[in-house]
């Protein structure tokens, strides 16, 4: 549409193909994923957070920062200072980062382990999947345009994802994606091992999304074989 002259109706339907500015959100349902991926660490077996030291300090760790960061903003997200921000940052690094330690063990363990306690181990891959679903979400809900605070100006960068809504003009007019969005993104990514139908645009999201997809996958196609070996 570079050759159509802007304005009136073209310039609201360029703002909706490519995300108007966002909706305040609460940090609330971000809040809750973080511990929920905090409670699925505290589940797993003694096997694959041999690397994490206690069982319960990285979760006590988790959930009291994901709290620091509700108390600092309890209303929904107006701004957010350059502290909060690597906060919020640190606070997903810090889940991703225990989520991975479980992974890289559990695949050791399922690699060298025998049918003696394989079926646990096989049943610990499903909070480590799950936390890899919330964590992405995170992430994603995180990083595109800037965080949730910069989603806010009109001015925000261009969007890291292309959602449904974004592309289809006028089916949805004002339409902006909140943390569920993002959340699902991450499910039909670790799911489907490939973008759905939201399509990464930068290369941060196609980053993200690809490392993703490579755990999800070594999670699934290790499990499945562990399981047969388990039930032959």
């Amino acid at each position: 549409m570079a050759d159509e002259p802007a304005g009136g109706n073209e310039s609201s339907d360029a703002k909706a193909a490519w995300g108007v500015a966002s909706v305040q959100e609460h940090r609330l349902s971000a809040t809750a994923a973080a511990v929920a991926a905090a409670a699925l660490q505290v589940v797993l077996p003694d096997k694959v957070i041999v690397g994490l030291g206690p069982r319960w300090l990285l979760p006590a760790l988790e959930v009291a920062l994901a709290g620091v960061l509700l108390l600092a903003v309890p209303g929904r997200i107006t701004r957010e200072s350059a502290k909060l921000r690597v906060a919020s940052l640190g606070l997903i690094a810090l889940i991703n980062v225990a989520n991975v330690v479980s992974l890289v063990e559990l695949i050791d363990a399922l690699i060298q382990g025998t049918s003696s306690g394989g079926r646990a181990l096989v049943y610990a891959s499903v909070p480590i999947w799950l936390t890899n679903v919330i964590v992405f979400g995170l992430w994603y809900w995180e990083l595109d345009r800037g965080g949730p605070a910069a989603r806010l100006r009109f001015d925000h960068r261009q969007p890291d994802f292309l959602f449904p809504q974004m592309a289809a003009r006028g089916a949805a007019p004002g339409w902006t994606p909140t943390f569920l969005d993002y959340l699902y993104t991450s499910f039909t990514n670790a799911t489907a091992f490939s973008p759905t139908d939201t399509m990464p645009l930068s290369a941060t999201a196609k980053l993200l999304m690809m490392l993703q997809s490579l755990a999800s996958l070594l999670t699934v196609a290790l499990v499945v074989s562990r399981a047969v070996n388990i039930l032959k």
